[in-house]
């Protein structure tokens, strides 16, 4: 794998773990409550676990066999990045920590698993960082790709919990910073994936 391609998949996929949505509200429901950080954590990281195994199971085969299913899932992919991060940078709604609900693992693994955020990130995004030229099989590729989107979802998610109790309940300005940042930094590598592609054909 592409030294400097991997780069850029590390870094799209902090900007999409680091954006607020549904996972962000149940961790920091996790971490409000307390006692249920672990489990919470290990329910989100199980429901992606869930989605990378039905990409490298599906997508890693469709990408061996057609070379243009790759650009077209990377428009699919920059069109997607594009409409979030617009409708975060636009609306980075506070997450309502006070909204508490029951926390689990089954219930992290629901949150995640259902989160079309993660469902477009793994069909649509995570394959464009895939060289079909690559030594590794593609879904050797597709693999190693979607357990480090596990990995950083389950460290990102863990201080999201720990640290809501302290930062977000004082400063609720602070959820809205970060997701306006995160929207406009997704924006710009929307656009930089099309140009690339453009490029590049």
């Amino acid at each position: 794998m592409n030294p400097s391609r991997f780069a850029e998949f590390v870094v799209v996929d902090l900007m999409l773990v680091m954006t607020p949505g549904a996972d962000w509200a149940y961790a920091i429901t996790a971490g409000v409550r307390g006692g249920r950080v672990l489990p919470a954590i290990a329910g989100l990281a199980g429901g992606y676990a869930v989605q990378a195994g039905l990409v490298v199971a599906g997508v890693g085969a469709v990408l061996a066999q057609s070379p243009s299913a790759l650009q077209v899932l990377t428009y699919l992919g920059a069109s997607y990045l594009l409409w979030l991060g617009i409708r975060v940078a636009r609306d980075p709604a506070p997450l309502a920590a006070e909204n508490l609900r029951a926390v689990s693992a089954v219930r992290g693994v629901a949150t995640s698993g259902l989160n079309p955020k993660g469902l477009l990130l793994f069909f649509a995004v995570l394959p464009q960082f895939v060289a079909r030229t690559a030594p590794w099989p593609v879904t050797v590729q597709l693999a190693v790709l979607g357990a480090i989107h596990i990995v950083a979802c389950g460290l990102v998610y863990f201080c999201v919990a720990v640290g809501a109790g302290r930062l977000l309940r004082s400063r609720p300005r602070a959820a809205c910073i970060i997701g306006r940042g995160s929207g406009i930094a997704m924006i710009v590598i929307a656009v930089a994936l099309v140009i690339e592609r453009v490029v590049a054909a």
